[in-house]
């Protein structure tokens, strides 16, 4: 398998993985988006509760045509980064792009764009 199909495999495996720890209820639905094509891959909570609109990505990755994956969001407390090397993908293809350029030069290891 190619680095990049490998690295979208990896990405909707663990985008499920995590839909399927935060199940929809009566007030939120949770909704797992992928672009396989275009590399997005998002979780949504849509809903409201208490008379509120809930309208929240909580996890935005994005797999490049160069195979890098960058975590655009990751409103959990699982550290995805973390987790995308335990399953294989090396940290010089990771870009924590919810961090600035110049925050990112001062993170040994990943990638910086």
């Amino acid at each position: 398998m190619d680095r990049l199909k490998k690295h979208k495999a990896i990405v909707r495996q663990i985008i499920e993985e995590i839909g399927r720890m935060t199940p929809s209820d009566e007030q939120s639905e949770t909704q797992v988006i992928m672009d396989e094509e275009r590399g997005h891959y998002l979780l949504f909570s849509i809903g409201w509760g208490h008379n509120r609109r809930e309208y929240v990505p909580f996890v935005h990755l994005d797999v490049k045509p160069d195979a890098k994956v960058y975590i655009q969001h990751d409103g959990t407390d699982l550290k995805i980064a973390n987790r995308l090397v335990e399953e294989g993908i090396e940290k010089q293809y990771i870009v924590l792009a919810f961090q600035s350029p110049n925050r990112r030069k001062l993170i040994p290891d990943f990638a910086l764009s």
